[in-house]
């Protein structure tokens, strides 16, 4: 089953998760908010699901592949735009801020989206990209249970080394790491 039809099927089940795992959940939302810029209009999560990290975290628009997880954004208030991160449905330079939150394991290309946050971003605009780590411990623990790892079971996980090339390599500068139990923030604006 391709992956954006577990998120189709299971799009209920993806949006409980976050409710039924508060303590974890707050934990990253808090990550977040620290490394974050203020958000302001023009700040965007790009794959944000079912909005449970733009809605309290103030960014009020989101793009999404998922019909399903679209319509559970705009029950949180979001502004959805159906999209794929590698061909963003957004204008060149029209973004201060991405929010790129557990996305790049499911993506097939992910330099290729890398590629496209960069195009939409303003001139020193901030990508903020949030990561399970390959054999750390939450992606162990996922995989192990059920819940969030029957997403994650096809997902492909990467390093920080090989985050930071991707960002790297497509005109992003890594600024700031924030790294604990196996899940990762980047911030990189773009150069």
């Amino acid at each position: 089953m391709p992956e954006e039809d577990i998120f189709e099927v299971y799009a209920d089940d993806y949006d409980r998760w976050f409710d039924e795992h508060q303590d974890e959940y707050h934990e990253e939302l808090s990550r977040m908010r620290q490394i974050l810029p203020p958000p302001d209009s023009r700040s965007i999560e790009v794959g944000v699901g079912s909005g449970r990290f733009a809605a309290p975290l103030r960014i009020g628009i989101g793009v999404d592949p998922s019909l399903a997880l679209c319509r559970a954004a705009r029950r949180h208030g979001i502004d959805v735009i159906r999209g794929k991160a590698e061909a963003l449905p957004i204008r060149d330079g029209s973004c201060s801020s991405l929010l790129f939150a557990t996305v790049i394991c499911f993506l097939d290309d992910p330099v290729a989206a890398l590629r496209d946050l960069h195009r939409v971003l303003l001139p020193g605009g901030v990508l903020i990209i949030a990561f399970i780590e390959r054999d750390g411990e939450i992606q162990r623990r996922y995989l192990k249970e059920g819940g969030k790892g029957r997403f994650f079971s096809r997902a492909r996980f990467y390093s920080q080394e090989e985050v930071r090339r991707f960002l790297e390599g497509t005109g992003f500068a890594v600024r700031e790491i924030d790294s604990k139990n196996g899940f990762c923030l980047f911030a990189a604006p773009k150069i």
